[in-house]
């Protein structure tokens, strides 16, 4: 068997969440406006950035890390959509009900991940911990009309963004180094586990 040299993707894709994510909160906070900053950040570092790191780590036998980074570089793409599209006339601008229902579902899907963290590291915890709750608050916030709500998620999210940063540069600098120059919680080494394919059946006679 060849000797896996391909490059730890995991930190592109940690950073590029975390910094596309940090942008789009300070504008929840009410730091910024939402414009085409935000938007090409989206697409292109929230969104392409992150589907190479998923790609990259499903070439590395890490389904965690496949599902997650691809799954949220498509979340970063679909979000640009939902306020490009109505724009360029192809559909109408996204209810409020149809926006809570969009997020509580990334919600969903980011607390059944945070289960898998529990078997990695403290700062993926925190990471996907605070992930989740961010994208409940914000559901929340559209469902009640309540500004502050998300004013509030804006400024978690920055939090959750920099915990993504400070987990992805954390994993460069310790390999740089070779040593814990950062420390991550690591919880327990993960082993990849290889499903062998059924044996064909053998014919009667």
């Amino acid at each position: 068997m060849l000797k896996d040299t391909y490059a730890n993707p995991a930190p592109l894709g940690l950073c590029a969440f975390g910094m596309t994510t940090v942008l789009l909160n300070l504008h929840n906070a009410g730091f910024i406006q939402l414009d085409s900053m935000v938007l090409a950040m989206g697409i292109f570092y929230g969104g392409i950035a992150q589907i190479f790191a998923g790609l990259a780590e499903g070439r590395k036998n890490n389904t965690f890390g496949y599902t997650a980074f691809t799954s949220y570089g498509f979340f970063w793409l679909s979000f640009a959509a939902l306020l490009i599209m109505p724009k360029l006339g192809l559909t109408v601008e996204v209810s409020a009900g149809s926006l809570v229902a969009f997020l509580t579902m990334w919600g969903i899907f980011t607390l059944l991940l945070f289960i898998g963290t529990m078997r990695l590291s403290v700062a993926l915890q925190l990471v996907f911990g605070t992930l989740a709750l961010l994208f409940f608050l914000l559901a929340l916030g559209d469902y009640s009309g309540d500004a502050r709500i998300k004013t509030f998620a804006g400024f978690e999210g920055i939090i959750c963004g920099s915990l993504a940063i400070y987990a992805g540069m954390a994993q460069i600098l310790n390999e740089i180094w070779g040593k814990e120059v950062l420390p991550l919680g690591t919880v327990s080494k993960r082993k990849h586990v290889t499903y062998e394919p059924l044996p064909e059946p053998i014919p009667a006679s």
